[in-house]
Parts: structure tokens; C-alpha cells; sequence
């Protein structure tokens, strides 16, 4: 008395397509969230982020002419800056990390030779004032960091990032000593530091190698004295975040500049979340969307095997008074569920093994074929698709036979 093939056919294939969607979406999920816990455990170069507050402001040439001006002004305020209640440390830097507004320009090193008409590799340019790696919670690896007596000399030292290091000279140690410059007229500068790579660009990216130089700067690019005008400080707090401290400093640095405009006051747990954003958004979307799939899939499966039962009914009641074992006939519906679970997995693998590779750019250190999340989402699919055909098994079990018998 039950429906034809085709009509069950028909419904099966539904609930193959249903589960080949939700393994698919699933998988992709998968991917993301190891790509997310892998971006997680990247050293991006700096320590408690959330305990670090970042204040932009600019200093118009307008308004404040000559560099040595500008450069006490900015120790002036970063001295006010470190007199606020709860303030660990503070210094300044030109940009800070992920936060974007960097530059890339040649390094000539004095031990190296390049060929006529060319230019030296492109390295990341910072500006810093002392203590920022110490404020930031950045490694010092070799040498030592600038001191405010160097900068008002014009700057004869800088340091580099442990990457920079190998790239010219083969490791950090080797690289104490030697003379770099920005292009072949300026004055050579001694690298007196080698800090820990720092991932300016997010932690998705590759760590740029970087330059720091000091905030003010003498024959440097063509200028014969320049000062980095627009910068940020960076004040380690537990305070960090609060609008109390953002006040404070604000009042600390208007009490040596009062027509300073701030532009951007923020932690450093923001700008790093934020270079996080579209990894986050876009595993939320595949999350959401792999537990509704997840959720369809296993709602069809337990319709097709609820139904298979109903229509048996009659069959199941003949069985039991007979004498058929009770874990036979719930073994007989759960492998009809299992077998179109299966079915749906084998095609859904399938289909992620096709378009999967389409999303390795938001892929980081995963492959887009990783045989552990593919088995892991296949596993999990199973395991409820398994309970989704046993409940109603079970449910045929409770069946009277007497009552099954009866029933027309």
C-alpha cells in the first residue's frame, strides 16, 4: 500500500542532494575556521594587543615650521603621555601595525653592490621614537634600541627587522654594524638593533622587512633635516580602551599643543581585529549556512526513514509476531538512512574537491584539499544522519503487532 518507486526515488534523491549541500558547505566551514585559529597563532609581533591604546595626531608644517620644533614638541607630549595614571609605557611610531599609511623606498647597504641602473630592494619604512618595541612587547634579537640624544644629532643609527637582516646579510648578528641609506647621496646610518619581524600588513600576510629610522632625520631623502610629522602613540595600559583614558591623554597632549587635532584614537586589539574582519565575516556566513544545510540534510533523512516506517507498519507488525529480532528491524531503517547519507557524502566530496580551491585566497596555512577537515565534516555528518535514522527505528520497534495486524 505504499507509494511507487519513482515517488520514493524522487524523495531520496532530495535528501542525497540535501546532504551532498551540507557536506559541501560544511567542509568549507571547516577550512575556514583552521584558517582562523591558524591566523590566531601567528606572531604578528606584538604582546597583549588590548592593553596597548593608539592615538593618531598631526603636527601642519603650517603651523610648526622647523623640524627641531616639532620633534621636542612630540617628546614633550610623549613625557605628559607617560604621566597618566596607569600608563605602563609609551612611544611614538610613524604607522601603526595593520593600521595601513606605510611606505616602501630602497636600502643601499655599504658592504653590497648593485648594478648600474638599478635600484636597491624595496623595504617598508617606520619611524620611531625609544621604547616603542619595548611598548609593543616586540623582541630585541641583537644590539640595542635608539636613544633621544641620537635623534636630536640627526639620527646616525637605525634598526631592522629580523627579516630585513637576512634578507642583506644571511642573520641578525651580522647585521650590527653595517651601513644602510635611502638612496646613494644621503648620509650612511649604522644599524645599531635587529628586532622580531612585525606583520605590518595583518597577520594573513607575509612580514614585510622593515627599516626603522629615527623620527628626525638629517640629509635623509634629499632633505637636510626632516621629522616625521603625522604619527601615533602607542600607550601600554590595562586602561587601554576606556574613554577615561582616551580623555586624559587627549587633555595630556593638548596641555603641550593646544591646537592638536587627533585624528583616530583606538586600541591596538581594534586594528588587529579588524585586519581579521573578512576572514571572521566570511566564516561566520559558511558557519551559519553549514548548520542549516547540516540541519535540512538531517531533518530530510529522518522524514524519509519516519515515512518508511509509517508505510510499514503492517510489514513491521508481521515481522515482530513472527519473532524477528527487535535490532534487526531497527538495523534495516538505520541502513537506508546510512546509505543515502553516504551517497549524499560521496557526492558532496566530490563537489569540494572541485570548489574548494576556488577559495584559497582566504585560505592561510590550509590547504583547500586537507584530508583531516574533509574527514572530520564527513564524520560529523554521518554521526547525525545515523541518529537522525535511528530515532524513528527505534520507534518502529514499540510497535503492537496485534494493533499493526489489525490496521487496514
Amino acid at each position: 500500500m505504499s507509494h511507487g518507486r519513482d515517488r520514493q526515488q524522487v524523495r531520496s534523491f532530495l535528501v542525497v542532494f540535501q546532504v551532498a549541500l551540507a557536506l559541501l558547505l560544511l567542509v568549507t566551514s571547516g577550512l575556514m575556521i583552521r584558517t582562523f585559529r591558524n591566523l590566531r597563532n601567528v606572531d604578528p609581533g606584538f604582546t597583549n594587543a588590548r592593553e596597548v591604546q593608539t592615538v593618531t595626531i598631526a603636527i601642519p608644517d603650517e603651523q610648526v615650521k622647523e623640524p627641531e620644533r616639532v620633534i621636542r614638541m612630540q617628546q614633550a607630549m610623549l613625557e605628559k603621555v607617560k604621566a597618566v595614571n596607569g600608563v605602563v609605557s609609551a612611544s611614538i611610531i610613524s604607522s601603526v601595525p595593520m593600521a595601513g599609511g606605510e611606505s616602501n623606498d630602497p636600502v643601499y647597504a655599504a658592504d653590497k653592490t648593485y648594478r648600474k641602473g638599478t635600484i636597491a630592494p624595496l623595504r617598508r619604512y617606520k619611524s620611531i621614537a625609544p621604547g616603542y618595541f619595548a611598548t609593543m612587547g616586540q623582541r630585541m634579537l641583537a644590539g640595542r634600541d635608539l636613544t633621544w640624544a641620537e635623534i636630536y644629532n640627526g639620527g646616525a643609527g637605525a634598526i631592522v627587522s629580523e627579516n630585513t637582516a637576512r634578507d642583506i646579510w644571511g642573520a641578525p648578528d651580522a647585521a650590527l654594524g653595517k651601513r644602510i641609506r635611502p638612496t646613494t647621496k644621503d648620509d650612511w646610518r649604522e644599524v645599531i638593533g635587529v628586532v622580531a619581524d612585525e606583520h605590518s600588513d595583518g597577520v594573513d600576510k607575509k612580514a614585510p622587512t622593515i627599516v626603522y629610522w629615527p623620527l628626525l632625520t638629517k640629509n635623509f631623502e634629499g632633505e637636510p633635516v626632516s621629522v616625521e610629522r603625522y604619527i601615533s602613540f602607542v600607550v601600554r595600559t590595562p586602561r587601554a580602551g576606556s574613554i577615561s583614558l582616551q580623555t586624559e591623554i587627549q587633555n595630556a597632549l593638548w596641555g603641550v599643543y593646544s591646537n592638536l587635532p587627533l585624528a583616530k584614537s583606538e586600541t591596538l586589539e581594534t586594528v588587529y581585529d579588524r585586519s581579521l574582519a573578512r576572514t571572521s565575516f566570511t566564516l561566520l556566513l559558511l558557519a551559519i549556512a553549514g548548520c542549516m544545510a547540516l540541519a535540512l540534510g538531517v531533518v530530510g533523512i529522518y522524514g524519509v526513514v519516519s515515512y518508511s516506517v509509517s508505510q510499514r507498519t503492517r510489514e513491521i507488525g508481521i515481522r515482530l509476531a513472527l519473532g524477528a529480532p527487535i535490532p534487526q528491524v531497527t538495523t534495516a531503517f538505520v541502513r537506508s538512512g546510512l546509505i543515502l547519507s553516504v551517497i549524499g557524502c560521496g557526492c558532496g566530496l566530490a563537489a569540494a574537491l572541485v570548489l574548494a580551491p576556488l577559495m584559497k585566497s582566504l585560505l592561510f596555512a590550509v590547504s583547500p584539499s586537507d584530508p583531516l577537515t574533509y574527514a572530520a565534516m564527513s564524520a560529523t555528518l554521518i554521526f547525525a544522519a545515523a541518529l537522525a535514522s535511528y530515532l524513528p527505528a527505534k520507534k518502529a520497534t514499540k510497535i503492537d503487532p496485534v494493533e499493526a495486524l489489525r490496521a487496514e
